[in-house]
């Protein structure tokens, strides 16, 4: 029966069309979907469910999300209903934070920020309507060089354990990363984290010396006791075009960074 079912889930999940029909009705558990892929934004509903469960297994009762690059609000819309779900099934309570300009990106002129793919003025958001729309989501609206200096204290957040990095740049994504410098106890010990702009197409040609892949291996570089490792535990599942996209952020030198949390009826004798 076992054997069926693998085979089944294996069908289901290689058709889009039956996909989209269970997405379209929400077919099955809120599991069922995100392990089918058949969710809007499965990367996020991934990140913030793992996250969640890292956080339930080392006692924690509450979590942030944060969203770098809210734009219209489609992602933060995804992330309550996601949440919603997630909360029930771990019994964990989840806060979601959303950055943005408010005006849309800044001014765009150093090439490590891509000028010829990015625009001042792209991804402008309605600040008035969006906030009609969302039922918890904080938005924390203003440049990120002036928010990220009193984030923490104006907000005092539940510790961070899902991260979505949407900001485009290389000069935003780098003020984001290093907010986590210094202030260890804001985050989980282990942190999931999907960059939206880091693998692109013929026209945006994203590389290792701009963007956002820059941003990222500037902050390794710079620390030691912090770092951002892609998710090699994908290697071994189907390619799907997301994972690559994926980041953990490890924390080395939290409180819980060591704390066990594997099942020791499953470990070799």
């Amino acid at each position: 029966m076992k054997k069926i079912k693998k085979i089944l889930f294996k069908i289901i999940r290689s058709s889009k069309k039956i996909k989209h029909i269970i997405e379209k009705y929400n077919i099955g558990s809120f599991k069922f979907r995100m392990n089918l892929g058949a969710l809007r934004r499965n990367h996020y509903a991934y990140i913030c469910f793992n996250a969640a469960l890292l956080a339930k297994k080392l006692g924690y009762k509450k979590i942030s999300v944060l969203e770098y690059g809210v734009a219209e609000g489609s992602g933060l819309l995804s992330l309550e209903k996601y949440t919603e779900e997630i909360e029930k099934i771990l019994d964990i309570e989840i806060e979601i934070y959303g950055f943005d300009t408010g005006k849309g990106l800044p001014k765009v002129d150093n090439y490590k920020d891509l000028p010829y793919h990015w625009k001042e003025g792209f991804f402008l958001m309605d600040q008035s309507k969006l906030e009609k729309k969302l039922r918890k989501a904080k938005l924390v609206i203003g440049n990120i060089e002036k928010t990220s200096q009193d984030f923490f204290k104006n907000y005092n957040p539940a510790p961070i354990g899902a991260v979505i990095h949407d900001f485009d740049l290389h000069s935003s994504t780098k003020i984001a990363l290093d907010m986590m410098i210094g202030n260890k106890n804001f985050f989980l010990p282990r942190v999931f984290s999907y960059f939206d702009d880091i693998l692109g197409g013929e026209v945006e040609l994203y590389n290792d010396f701009t963007g956002e892949r820059l941003a990222i291996s500037e902050f390794n570089l710079n620390n030691e006791d912090i770092k951002i490792s892609p998710a090699y535990h994908f290697l071994s599942r189907p390619n799907i075009y997301w994972y690559h996209q994926i980041r953990i952020i490890h924390f080395f030198k939290h409180e819980n960074y060591n704390t066990f949390i594997s099942d020791e009826t499953s470990l070799p004798v």
